[in-house]
């Protein structure tokens, strides 16, 4: 079956040529581990995993470097693709919009919804959402509990695809705690343009394995959303388990989900979400 994750971080250490900014209220103060995590590194723990490929997400303590990640997917194809970080309020934050897919290994836009942030203030990055939509640029959001922004921009943007990274739960939080705001997501499921990494679980569940108060909220998911617009993933930099454990708790501990839909979840969806031409 191929395998797919949906999310993973890979950094490299602040130095005085490629400074981390200072922690704000829209970046983590520190990386979950060790400074660098190198996609040598990532490449090895995916392959006793069993993971055949992922998609590159910057992190956010790191600032808005991509380079990183696209030398990732210039070296390996096969292996790595990437959704970018972008300031938006850049003077040529529009015209970079036009040609981001351009870029070997960009497969589109991420943003964190987090105070702060230019996407949230009023008419501020009103641009994005038509720009991204009129060059067929996927979105990817972490959401923060601005659910209704989404819905929104979904709505207006029809052909805007979107899609919520660690299934719209508070990821500082714990067990019930981090699924406040859970309905909302749902309630998302009834627009096409939507999906929803079903990400990071074992961080938020604050149990062992198989993280069981996790499984309701997945099956809600899938039922919302359907298994062509739920992306299984990981957020491995902050996972409490090994990287095999975050594969088996979706192929072996969830009955309901089996056989072609298991195949979409793992990995074929989110390959045709992001159009990714990955030859499998």
């Amino acid at each position: 079956m191929l395998i797919v994750d949906s999310q993973v971080h890979i950094w490299g250490a602040s130095t005085r040529q490629r400074p981390w900014p200072a922690p704000d209220a829209g970046r983590a103060a520190e990386p979950h581990r060790p400074v660098p995590l190198g996609y040598q590194e990532l490449l090895t723990e995916m392959n006793a995993a069993g993971v055949q490929a992922a998609v590159i997400v910057p992190p956010s303590w790191e600032g808005d470097y991509n380079d990183l990640g696209l030398e990732a997917a210039r070296i390996h194809p096969r292996r790595f693709a990437m959704m970018g970080r972008l300031d938006t309020t850049r003077k040529d934050a529009p015209e970079r919009v036009k040609t981001w897919r351009s870029q070997p290994g960009m497969l589109g836009l991420r943003f964190m919804l987090t105070p702060g942030s230019a996407l949230l203030a009023e008419g501020a990055a009103s641009w994005l959402w038509p720009a991204a939509e009129k060059a067929g640029v996927p979105v990817t959001l972490s959401a923060r509990g601005n659910i209704a922004l989404i819905g929104e921009v979904a709505r207006r943007h029809p052909g805007l695809r979107l899609s919520i990274d660690h299934i719209g739960a508070v990821s500082v939080k714990r067990g019930a705690e981090a699924f406040l705001g859970f309905a909302e997501i749902l309630a998302l499921g009834s627009l096409p343009n939507v999906a929803v990494k079903v990400s990071a679980l074992p961080c938020i569940s604050g149990e062992p394995y198989p993280f069981r108060n996790t499984h309701g909220h997945l099956h809600q998911v899938y039922e919302a959303f359907g298994a062509e617009r739920m992306f299984w993933g990981t957020d491995l930099s902050r996972f409490p388990c090994s990287y095999s454990l975050g594969v088996s708790m979706f192929t072996e501990e969830l009955p309901w989900l089996k056989g072609a839909e298991l195949e979409q979840v793992m990995g074929k969806a989110v390959l045709r979400w992001f159009d990714w031409g990955l030859e499998v």
